[in-house]
């Protein structure tokens, strides 16, 4: 069963700010019911094209180019140390650590891209 605590919120944190003070991006890390590790972006020098949006992590290569998919791609690696995925999707049976959900934006407070 995945989970997230506070306490491994706390281990990884320095990791994932060490990433975001490279590209310049503010944001915060939260824990989301108890087995999941959020990233909130809330501003930076990056143009993900759109806002208000979650970060489909299985396809960061797929959906964005240059920056965006270099920043995302060490953010999700940061975010995933220690983590595991024994998950078999063709019996239905999901096994991992913790799940990791990056947002850029929420519906109240949008991702500002600063230059």
């Amino acid at each position: 069963m995945a989970y997230m605590s506070q306490e491994k919120k706390k281990e990884l944190s320095p990791a994932i700010k060490a990433v975001m003070k490279k590209y310049d991006m503010k944001g915060t890390i939260s824990v989301q019911h108890h087995s999941g590790l959020v990233i909130t972006l809330k501003s930076g020098p990056i143009d993900f094209g759109s806002t208000d949006e979650d970060v489909n992590t299985y396809w960061i290569h797929e959906h964005y180019e240059g920056v965006a998919k270099k920043f995302l791609t060490e953010l999700k690696a940061a975010m995933m140390v220690g983590n595991f995925d024994e998950s078999d999707i063709q019996s239905d049976y999901f096994h991992v650590g913790w799940y990791v959900y990056i947002r850029i934006g929420k519906w109240d407070s949008p991702y500002m891209v600063t230059k």
